[in-house]
């Protein structure tokens, strides 16, 4: 891990230390004009800021917590400042509960300049117009080269039905299934390929699931996923169904029978036939902590995950692309992007900084910080190489490639939006945990909880 640049004109998180701000009031200070004397004070690194009409303007960035993420970040902030003098940037990590916090910092008037956000809560801060609109700064600044080497189901997704463009993207992460080939090979079992389909898939999971322990119950399970919208949505994908109707974000399809189709096949592998985990049987483990654990010997999740798989498996790995369903072969693409707040008082700056944000220099820094896939196509050779680097005995022999398939074939999808998105993952998601999570209810509920959901968007326009 990078250490912590020490550079005064980037400022250190105030929030790792006793006694200093609190993340609130950090905020709360930077919104107001006499925020340079106030943050001064709250400095880790001991620097002073001097108040004068000439002293550098001040953003807010918001981004990660994680161990990996601060050191790597400051020493990327430093080499901004470095091309801007001008601009002084304070970082300030994502709270536990950011779906929840961002949205109501941003109406208050207290949230970031600059700040990273995704997957079904980021459109939520476009709905609620809370995103700046980057199309002028896109058609001004950004050649056609760069967009077209972003996956054009990532890029388009962060556009709101109106046509603003709420974000850009911050990294690619794709879904793939991970297997642990010494569990194959105990079990005789092949090894996924390009060629498996949902039967594929099912057959294997049979055949790898076992009472290892001989008390009776199960220990090992054939594959496990994350109950989630995204995750959920790309298996009703797969089956030929949506969630919203491509046409219209006010029409809901979570109750037709491909909807239905895909759901019920992953609730009966979770809890008539028990040979994919749910949470409750790996007492609330995540999807890749409880396959480097070897509790399940495949997983879907994404290259988001690679490095903490790596690092924490003991066993030989492999990557497949997801199994094809009986439609079609879908895996996901994240959302995870850069916006800038609707309000901020600094938009020229805020847009220089999100610049650099999606720039290679940073793409590359978040690659080798935690193997992060950087959102340009142009860059995933660089990226293998980067993993295969730290990990040369464990990626021998996986194919790294195939976390780059959905973009370079064409068949990614993002997470469907509701035009009122905030009430439809609130009801999914109370559904989706009595059908999966607890296996409490059939996902013939959902027909209803299609028509709340649809009853849900007439509140909005």
């Amino acid at each position: 891990m990078n250490k912590p640049v020490t550079n005064h004109s980037v400022k250190s998180d105030p929030l790792t230390s006793a006694g200093r701000l609190t993340r609130g009031e950090f905020l709360r200070v930077g919104a107001l004009s006499a925020a340079g004397a106030l943050l001064a004070a709250c400095q880790p690194l001991g620097s002073q800021l001097i108040a004068s009409t000439n002293q550098p303007l001040q953003l807010v960035y918001q981004d990660w917590r994680t161990d990996w993420f601060p050191p790597m970040v400051q020493e990327m902030l430093a080499k901004f400042h470095d091309s801007h003098p001008d601009i002084n940037v304070f970082y300030v990590p994502d709270p536990v509960d950011v779906e929840e916090s961002l949205l109501v910092d941003l109406q208050t008037g207290t949230g970031p300049d600059v700040f990273a956000a995704c997957c079904s809560f980021f459109p939520i801060l476009a709905q609620e117009h809370q995103t700046l609109d980057l199309r002028p700064y896109v058609e001004k600044y950004l050649d056609r080269a760069l967009i077209e080497d972003w996956d054009p189901a990532q890029y388009n997704s962060l556009s709101a039905s109106d046509g603003r463009q709420y974000g850009l993207p911050k990294y690619h992460g794709a879904l793939a299934l991970y297997y642990n080939k010494d569990l194959f090979d105990e079990y005789g079992v092949d090894y996924p390929d390009d060629n498996w389909n949902q039967d594929d898939y099912l057959e294997a999971m049979k055949r790898l699931t076992h009472d290892r322990d001989g008390d009776g119950k199960i220990d090992l399970w054939g594959s496990m996923i994350d109950v989630s919208w995204d995750r959920i949505q790309v298996h009703v994908n797969a089956w030929g169904g949506n969630f919203v109707d491509p046409h219209d974000p006010h029409i809901s399809r979570l109750g037709e029978a491909e909807a239905l189709a895909a759901m019920e096949w992953l609730r009966a592998r979770m809890w008539d036939e028990h040979v994919m985990a749910s949470f409750l049987d790996v007492q609330n483990t995540g999807t890749r902590q409880a396959f480097a654990a070897a509790k399940v010997a495949m997983t879907e999740d994404g290259s988001w995950a690679l490095k903490d798989i790596l690092a924490g498996a003991d066993f030989r790995i492999g990557v497949a692309p997801m199994p094809a369903g009986p439609a079609r072969r879908v895996t996901l693409t994240t959302t995870d992007g850069f916006g800038i707040y609707a309000n901020t008082r600094h938009p020229q700056q805020a847009w220089e900084l999100l610049q650099f944000l999606i720039g290679e220099e940073y793409s590359l820094a978040m690659a080798r910080a935690n193997f992060l896939q950087p959102a340009r196509e142009s860059l995933v050779d660089e990226w293998i190489q980067i993993v295969r680097q730290e990990f040369p005995e464990k990626t021998k022999d996986m194919n790294l490639a195939v976390f780059a398939d959905g973009q370079i074939k064409g068949y990614s999808v993002v997470a469907e939006v509701f035009a009122n998105m905030t009430d439809a993952k609130r009801l999914a998601t109370e559904a989706w945990d009595k059908i999966f999570t607890l296996g409490q209810a059939p996902v013939s509920i959902m027909k209803d909880v299609s028509a709340q959901i649809e009853k849900a968007q007439q509140t909005v326009g």
